[in-house]
């Protein structure tokens, strides 16, 4: 019986961007959610209709919501089996208008929708196919931006995997630490009760820092006490902080057409030109957000590592002698390196791949392991490889490892030698594939030409994905953006079995 009565979530619920039309409210687009399980429960089920339809609306320019329920039949209670309250259980995630019978005479009516635009300010523009696109931005502390916020969500539950919704009642220091940046097309309304914008995604971002405290030697107690000076408030946008992308979401429509890199540049850029923030990290990133962001600082890196002749120096170390730990000073300009991260403002970790990346571009492909090289072969003659390429190689695999262990190693101490080395060697090998697809897609977009002009530029080929808790596939690495670990040399002997 109960199968009987119950149906998917992700089926029956509908979403849709719509506006008002000559004859009512007509529908721009129309879109099924990914994930239902945050407001469902688990098995994505709905208990107690048939014929059950749940149409979620969203006014294309501020988000407002609508839900309209249809059914053909409802399970008739017996004792305290029932069907689900789906009023009741949206209501958790929606605010009260969304349940309002007059929504499309509020839509429909609107005197002021000509002069309606977005809440806070311009940051970027960009164009695409003689179509109008801008960025704009603002402070959750803004009543406007936090109610847009507040209407679209519930988005976040249907698309970014263990999302969650923001408290928008916090004090007002801790909503001033949030900064809101909304993706819209500008449009040329047809008539005059449809707003000039309409919504493509939006983004979440908000400032954190480590506080240090001094701890100074005891002097001699005051003999009064004194009264601390009144000082002026201060904002968190007064503090030294890093800026943190928590969710990042284009709607499903406009995904895969290049807004996800313009969306990312703007953020970066007002990250480049604020003195007050010394990076930008990422909140668990999706593997779709993480391609999404390689593409784009490979496009701000890549000039500059040429500019710089950033290498690997391979001939630094030709003795046959046994080196036992990695000479990573000697090997890669790490001052170099450091300055171009800091100018960046690229989270450690992020750069480190983005440096591997290229380091990895520079090796001929017929001397990679994908390109048919000889692995047993450079495990055994190492650093003494009478190749310069092979030993370039060899030095790039291990400065690979290198960073693996470092950024795993309470994880990797806990196995056997061999064990440990084997898990070493499969992440590498992993990561190195992940490269290799990277750079084959950076060179097929080089090839396909530009999608995007405008304040700053885009191919309008990459994936424009959500940005959330994703479980990643690998089972050692567990690598986080914010780790400020410095490099240190490790030990570069293998087991035995590992060199033959």
């Amino acid at each position: 019986m109960d199968e009987e009565w119950s149906v998917s979530a992700n089926e029956v619920v509908k979403l849709s961007q719509v506006r008002p039309g000559k004859d009512g409210i007509e529908t721009i687009q129309e879109f099924s959610p990914t994930f239902t399980y945050p407001i469902f429960g688990e098995a994505e089920q709905i208990f107690g209709y048939k014929g059950l339809d749940i149409n979620i609306q969203f006014a294309a320019h501020d988000g407002s919501p609508h839900v309209n329920i249809s059914y053909d039949k409802k399970f008739p209670a017996v004792k305290s089996t029932q069907a689900l309250d789906l009023n009741k259980t949206l209501k958790e995630f929606l605010p009260a208008s969304a349940f309002e019978q007059d929504y499309e005479d509020q839509l429909q009516n609107r005197t002021d929708a000509k002069d309606w635009k977005p809440p806070g300010e311009l940051v970027h523009k960009y164009t695409k196919k003689d179509r109008n696109f801008e960025v704009w931005a603002g402070s959750l502390l803004d009543p406007q931006v936090n109610k847009l916020v507040e209407n679209i969500q519930i988005l976040v539950l249907f698309y970014i995997e263990a999302g969650s919704q923001l408290n928008l009642n916090e004090v007002p220091w801790s909503l001033d630490r949030w900064r809101v940046y909304f993706t819209f097309e500008k449009i040329d309304p047809l008539t005059p009760n449809i707003p000039p914008y309409s919504l493509l995604g939006y983004s979440t971002t908000y400032r954190f820092w480590r506080p240090s405290f001094p701890h100074p030697r005891p002097t001699k107690a005051s003999p009064t006490l004194q009264k601390y000076p009144d000082l002026p408030p201060i904002t968190p946008t007064q503090l030294e902080s890093r800026l943190r992308i928590s969710q990042f979401l284009l709607l499903p429509p406009y995904q895969k057409s290049g807004h996800g890199s313009q969306l990312y540049r703007a953020i970066y850029n007002e990250v480049l030109s604020d003195p007050k923030i010394s990076e930008l990290t990422v909140e668990d990133p999706s593997e779709e957000f993480d391609q999404l962001r390689d593409s784009c600082d490979w496009k701000t890196l890549e000039p500059q590592f040429r500019t710089a002749n950033i290498g690997i120096n391979a001939d630094s170390q030709k003795s046959h002698r046994r080196i036992s730990r990695v000479p990573t000073k000697h090997l890669t300009p790490l001052d170099t390196l450091s300055t171009l991260r800091t100018l960046n403002k690229i989270a450690p970790r992020q750069f480190a791949r983005l440096t591997e990346l290229y380091l990895l571009s520079l090796i001929p492909f017929s001397h990679r392991l994908s390109g048919g090289a000889n692995l047993t072969k450079l495990k055994i003659q190492k650093h003494s490889n009478k190749d310069a390429v092979d030993r370039i190689y060899y030095w790039w695999r291990v400065l690979l490892k290198q960073r693996i262990w470092r950024k795993n190693k309470d994880a990797l101490v806990q196995l056997d030698g061999e064990e440990k080395w084997g898990a070493i060697e499969d992440a590498a090998r992993g990561q190195e594939d992940e490269y290799e697809g990277l750079l084959m897609l950076f060179a097929l977009r080089g090839a396909g030409g530009g999608g995007l002009v405008g304040e700053g530029d885009g191919d309008g080929s990459e994936v424009d994905a959500a940005s959330g808790s994703n479980p990643r596939k690998r089972k050692v690495i567990d690598e986080e953006d914010d780790d400020d670990e410095e490099v240190e040399e490790v030990e570069v002997s293998m087991p035995k079995r590992a060199r033959t």
